[in-house]
């Protein structure tokens, strides 16, 4: 099989979806390798590792994008679609709850697009939860920063001081990014609490985060607790659908002036009415006095641990269906088939059809 590894050319993305040591790999199996030159040079990956690897070094996204199989990191941008066909697979992040006219450019192409965020083991998310835990550890760095007055926050220090109180951080959801929050807050020193609906999980919470508050999740609770919070973070996840819209306008405005709104949901459409994508570029704005943080691509940040902490997980489903093809792989691990959001012009995920009013079909693999 022909694997693909295009440079991604979302803004301030440097992650890599293939490491050297992958591309190695697939090489002694036996299949090509084409990378587009500089791919891997945003985290710290030369060309000439790739080199090294076996792998074959592509000048243009046209030729990586020639492949039986392309590999990414991020949703296909609007240059990259009509580069997809028929017969392909895509394997990447595609998180299309949030974004309709990606959705049907792909069905349009007919490209099969595979998903690392729904492909659901055991109940858990392997190939989202990576970037959940750096998203998630990344929320509070990010967010204490914003609170600094000279960044146009409250001037609270989260860890407080001998003597004053710290600073109140409150968690929306105890999932994988909403645990890995509360363990940074409680790192340094905030005043912690957590959201959740899932009492099972919220006595794992109780348990694991020693001196964090557990709260159920409801609207008049999330009502009472805004006044006092400093930082507010949204780790809402309804696997391949869009997130809940749970944080009102009218809530924003109980919060006070200068607290800070980090929204790690903003990739499945975000779970404030108030919030929209942004970039590492210009990652805040403010709406109702509180300073949002809404990248749409948190881990691009740390791009180098981005990028090992994925192709853990990613590299032996990679090997898998380059080994195999993807109806075979699917057949020794069903769980790829939770994967697969279009293939050959169908819809094949109800969470997504139902984000845009649309039909899901049937998933048909030849």
């Amino acid at each position: 099989m022909i694997v693909g590894v295009p440079r991604e050319v979302k803004k301030q993305e440097h992650r890599v979806a293939l490491l050297p040591a992958t591309a190695y790999q697939l090489t002694k199996r036996g299949h090509r390798v084409l990378v587009e030159r500089g791919a891997g040079a945003g985290c710290g990956y030369p060309d000439a590792d790739y080199e090294t690897a076996g792998a074959e070094m592509v000048g243009t996204h046209e030729e990586a994008f020639s492949s039986d199989l392309v590999v990414k990191v991020k949703e296909p941008q609007p240059s990259e679609i009509p580069l997809l066909r028929r017969g392909q697979v895509l394997f990447t992040y595609l998180h299309l709850a949030a974004d309709k006219t990606l959705t049907e450019a792909m069905l349009a192409s007919g490209v099969t697009g595979l998903a690392y965020e729904t492909i659901e083991i055991n109940r858990r998310l392997p190939l989202l939860e990576p970037m959940s835990e750096i998203a998630g550890r990344m929320s509070v760095v990010v967010g204490a920063n914003c609170l600094a007055k000279h960044n146009g926050g409250t001037g609270v220090l989260l860890g407080g001081v001998p003597g004053v109180l710290p600073g109140k951080v409150v968690v929306i959801g105890g999932g994988t990014s909403g645990i890995n929050a509360a363990r940074m807050a409680q790192g340094l020193g905030a005043d912690v609490t957590i959201l959740e609906v899932d009492l099972e999980r919220m006595r794992f919470l109780d348990i694991t985060l020693h001196t964090a508050h557990t709260l159920y999740s409801s609207e008049s609770h999330l009502t009472e607790v805004l006044p006092q919070v400093d930082l507010l973070i949204g780790a809402v996840l309804v696997p391949g659908a869009r997130a809940p819209r749970l944080i009102t306008r009218g809530m924003l405005r109980c919060m006070k002036p200068g607290s800070v709104f980090v929204d790690i949901a903003i990739d499945q459409g975000g779970c404030a009415e108030t919030s929209r994508p942004t970039t590492h570029e210009h990652p805040t704005y403010v709406e109702e006095g509180v300073m949002h943080y809404c990248v749409a691509n948190m881990p691009g940040a740390y791009a180098r641990t981005a990028t090992q902490a994925l192709t853990n997980v990613t590299a032996r489903y990679v090997e898998m269906i380059a080994d195999l093809g993807l109806a075979a792989s699917c057949d020794k691990v069903p769980a790829l088939r939770g994967g697969i959001n279009v293939h050959e012009g169908v819809l094949t995920v109800p969470a997504v059809a139902e984000a845009h009013g649309m039909t899901a079909g049937e998933l048909r693999l030849s």
